[in-house]
């Protein structure tokens, strides 16, 4: 498994984004030696950057590689008069920082496509890959994730303001992402050549600029040999960006133990799978979502009970299911992401880019819950 975190670059005193990623990128080597396998990548805008870390076998391996990251990077960004905030969209006030008119190659082409709907666009994933053997394999693995993404997406909501506006959402940046074409849960396909044949029938319809970019909240992935989850918030800390991998990865090894026994997902209604992606979105954990499956509403904590039932025997046999129990057990006591921030906005943005400063920066030795 492997984990990609987008972080927000902003004023360490007004909370405004600010577009210093290029001299991050330049001196983050300056601030410690990453991981083998890790690297650092710009983003759509400069007020963002990312975090990629190398192929992980086992969540103390993960832990580390996210820790390190993601202490260059805040290294980085301090030194250049910035804040490293890992929060899905921007919580202090003022308009975007970035500039569209600065994009060359693939993101000029994207901002041409996408005009005013990527303009302003600051929202922040982070994305889960797991290794599969094969394409079709992949296609087969992402039919049965559908009506587990939107508690996934749930347990990370962690975006609740828009530039310093509470909008009633957890996830805004779900909404956000919701404006582009195809977004959402993917549609039931039988193979890797029928989604092949989605994606380019989405290029030549316009919607998508090139065959290796889809919306999907999981997706076979054009790079690596993976399935590609992309549906949670960049995760506050880096103990739910740990909870997020190791349930990814269960619910990976789940289906492709219901594969191997001849069990194909059932397709969910398209029209469900969305308004559970807007549920998750609109309430996170604090209200009930729709169960996309069953075609009903539940309480959210007892999909999330759910889930962990569904993927436990995955997690028992990677020697995960103590540590995601715990995980699961802090994010429940704690809150998610989203409850934190609106817990604390009332102190002012540059109140609340400290305490989002302190907690997307391990204090400690970045050590599992459960030693």
């Amino acid at each position: 498994m492997g984990v990609e975190e987008e972080f927000l670059l902003v004023n360490p005193r007004t909370g405004h984004t600010s577009p210093c990623a290029e001299p991050v990128l330049a001196r983050y080597r300056h601030h410690g030696p990453l991981p083998d396998g890790a690297r650092i990548h710009r983003e759509l805008r400069l007020t963002q950057i990312e975090a990629a870390t190398g192929v992980c076998t086992t969540a103390a391996e993960l832990r580390h590689q996210l820790t390190a990251a993601r202490r260059v990077l805040a290294g980085a960004a301090a030194a250049e008069d910035c804040a490293l905030l890992a929060t899905g969209t921007p919580i202090g006030p003022g308009p975007a920082a970035g500039n569209p008119s600065e994009s060359t190659g693939r993101y000029a082409e994207i901002d041409a496509a996408y005009g005013a709907v990527v303009a302003d666009y600051e929202a922040c994933g982070c994305h889960v890959h797991v290794g599969v053997a094969d394409p079709d394999t992949a296609v087969g693995v992402v039919n049965h994730l559908g009506r587990w993404l939107p508690t996934l997406l749930a347990l990370s909501a962690n975006a609740p303001f828009d530039h310093g506006r509470d909008t009633g959402y957890h996830s805004w940046r779900m909404v956000l992402q919701s404006r582009f074409p195809g977004s959402g849960v993917a549609p039931h396909l039988p193979d890797h050549a029928g989604y092949r044949r989605a994606v380019e029938t989405l290029v030549d319809c316009g919607a998508l600029v090139d065959p290796d970019q889809t919306f999907w909240l999981a997706r076979p992935s054009g790079r690596f040999p993976t399935v590609e989850l992309r549906v949670a918030d960049t995760a506050l800390t880096v103990d739910h960006a740990v909870l997020q991998a190791l349930l990814s990865r269960a619910l990976v090894r789940r289906a492709l133990a219901d594969l191997e026994r001849g069990r194909e997902a059932e397709p969910l209604s398209p029209q469900v799978a969305a308004a559970a992606v807007w549920a998750a979105a609109r309430h996170g954990l604090t209200d009930r979502l729709v169960d996309a499956a069953e075609e009903t509403r539940r309480p959210a904590w007892s999909l999330v009970a759910a889930l962990l039932a569904h993927v436990r025997e995955a997690l028992e046999d990677s020697g995960d299911l103590a540590e995601v129990q715990a995980l699961v057990a802090a994010l429940r006591a704690d809150g998610t992401g989203s409850a934190q921030q609106l817990a604390v906005a009332d102190d002012g943005p540059a109140a609340a880019v400290r305490w989002l400063t302190a907690q997307t920066v391990p204090a400690g030795h970045g050590t599992s819950l459960t030693g």
